[in-house]
């Protein structure tokens, strides 16, 4: 394939259309960068719907039933806390390599790291050994983002960029969605099952070697390292903190990542357990309340795909930063609405969309904004900082929630405590503002050399 990067554009392609004008192998890029990322939080989201029937499974004979469902809460949050540190390390390690070794290279390997250790899970018999098998699952899962947005933000035109991004974090709901299909049609029969299904985004490494090579803006920067060039060191991490634009620039960058997953992750995604809460207060049976808690969750992917995508359309009409602010708000106010309003299957499925669309939306900034704060020579290397260092530092938001929700049960209940809890990790939005005071404004600026 000769072509690479953009199609050649006539004079007039700002009347065009984002889709209009890009070449065919930007579509084939941008089709398997989707595809790495949907299987890649197909792999995360297996664990949060199975979390609890596996852990329940794995600690039965060693935990008195009447203490079973709170040692399932403390491993799942240890588990959850684990995997985000293992992520975030996954994400420096390719995240340089990204640079050094190339955005194709790095792919395949983290896909085929992450898909084989979520198949592996399979076979766990502790907690001590599912923690081992989470860890290692998220060193590729945190690897593969930074290649892949890296790939697609090189290979499209400026003027095409952003929204070719946003589409490729957005559909990443549609794994999401994927993860709530199988464990709804498969966990009844057995949890183990489940993660075997996560094997399957290795045969997309056949795809990867076969029809996608390095971009010229990498090649052209590997080329001048190679030459000596001074300052054109290839994933050279220190050069983040050591120059001032690009010092701001990562300050800005963690801080605004650490919002996003830390109420992700220290929240939104525990809704299944509120829901198992809520649940079991009406009198469902075990069965009901786990089909209760997939529906919500694909009922908060189909808004988080639609939350997604509309922040890419705002963000290229007003701009990033007044775009993240409005959606950072907008996810505060989700989110305790959501954990505090629900008390029955119809107002769990509408606030989850809701939930969804709003908590979800800066998401879809981490994939357009990042890649428009680094240099081509640190650009996996910046995203996946940024990205990675934020787990590290959201780790500590499911262990908090964890402890609260088990301090407030004591003296308020546990679905109330459960809920107070929730409401108190979401403040983790605060980081966001402040990261925004640190931000510059990117819009309709080309990528940096």
């Amino acid at each position: 394939m000769q072509e690479d990067t953009v199609t050649t554009q006539p004079p007039d392609a700002r009347a065009l259309k984002w889709y209009q004008g890009v070449s065919r192998y930007s579509w084939i890029v941008l089709t398997v960068a989707v595809l790495g990322w949907m299987f890649d939080t197909m792999d995360q989201q297996l664990f949060n719907l199975v979390a609890n029937v596996s852990l329940l499974d794995l600690l039965k004979d060693r935990v008195p039933e009447a203490e079973l469902q709170g040692a399932a809460t403390a491993w799942r949050g240890s588990l959850t806390a684990v995997f985000l540190v293992g992520w975030a390390v996954g994400g420096f390690v390719f995240g340089i390599l990204g640079d050094r070794i190339g955005r194709t290279r790095t792919m395949v390997i983290t896909i085929l790291m992450y898909a084989g250790f979520t198949g592996l899970c399979s076979l766990v018999r502790t907690p001590e050994q599912y923690l081992l098998f989470r860890f290692l699952t998220a060193l590729g899962i945190g690897g593969e983002f930074g290649a892949g947005v890296a790939l697609v933000a090189e290979v499209f035109p400026d003027r095409s960029r952003p929204m070719a991004l946003g589409l490729l974090q957005a559909l990443s709901a549609f794994g999401n969605m994927s993860a709530a299909l199988i464990v709804f049609a498969i966990q009844d029969t057995n949890w183990r099952f489940v993660y075997l299904v996560g094997i399957v985004p290795a045969l997309l490494v056949v795809w990867i070697r076969m029809g996608v090579k390095e971009p010229e803006r990498w090649t052209k920067a590997r080329e001048e390292a190679a030459d000596g060039g001074a300052g054109r060191e290839l994933g050279v991490i220190w050069e983040l903190f050591t120059d001032p634009v690009l010092r701001r620039n990562t300050i800005a960058g963690v801080l605004l990542a650490l919002a996003g997953v830390g109420a992700l992750w220290g929240v939104s995604f525990w809704l299944k357990d509120l829901l198992d809460l809520v649940a079991r207060s009406l009198n469902y049976t075990a069965a009901q309340r786990s089909q209760l808690g997939t529906a919500a969750f694909f009922s908060q992917q189909v808004g988080a795909f639609f939350g997604i995508y509309t922040y890419a359309v705002f963000s290229e009409r007003v701009g990033r930063r007044p775009s993240l602010l409005l959606f950072f708000m907008l996810a505060f106010a989700s989110v305790q609405a959501t954990f505090w309003l629900t008390d029955s299957p119809a107002t769990a499925i509408g606030f989850a969309a809701l939930m969804g669309f709003c908590a979800l939306a800066p998401f879809s900034a981490f994939t357009i904004y990042f890649p428009e704060l680094y240099p081509t020579r640190l650009r996996a290397t910046g995203v996946g900082f940024c990205y990675n260092c934020a787990r590290i530092l959201a780790a500590a938001a499911p262990l908090t929630l964890g402890n609260l929700a088990g301090v407030f049960a004591r003296t308020h209940g546990e679905l109330l405590g459960f809920r107070m809890a929730c409401s108190a990790v979401a403040c983790v939005y605060v980081f966001g503002l402040i990261g925004l005071i640190f931000a510059p404004e990117t819009k309709g600026k080309p990528l940096p050399e």
